[in-house]
């Protein structure tokens, strides 16, 4: 098995994946602080899902149409567990990087 290549693809498209996902979060966090408004009895944890859900399948329609392949079912399957990271990132990460940044500047300051 070559793995110089399997490393090559995986380097190459998993930045590219990890840079679709940081721009789907940042869609999925505006797109929800305003409908937080219209909706203000649904918890935030779920209109957080459903907005992911619904914006990673349009980037993934979207990617099809532009780069003109065809759709299969493990498209569909990786597209709802991107979903389920984009909604767990757009829940979770920005609190946790946060907290990291306050211990960091915290323990900086100690030293």
């Amino acid at each position: 098995m070559d793995y110089t290549n399997l490393l090559n693809n995986l380097v190459n498209y998993g930045s590219g994946v990890l840079c679709v996902m940081a721009a789907l979060v940042f869609t999925v966090n505006i797109i929800v602080e305003v409908l937080k408004t219209v909706f203000r009895r649904l918890p935030t944890s779920l209109l957080t899902i459903a907005v992911s859900m619904a914006v990673t399948a349009a980037a993934l329609l979207a990617a099809s149409a532009v780069l003109a392949f065809p759709l299969h079912w493990y498209h569909a399957a990786g597209g709802a567990v991107l979903g389920l990271f984009v909604s767990y990132a757009a829940m979770f990460g920005f609190d946790k990087f946060k907290d990291a940044w306050e211990k960091l500047r915290t323990y900086r300051n100690q030293t």
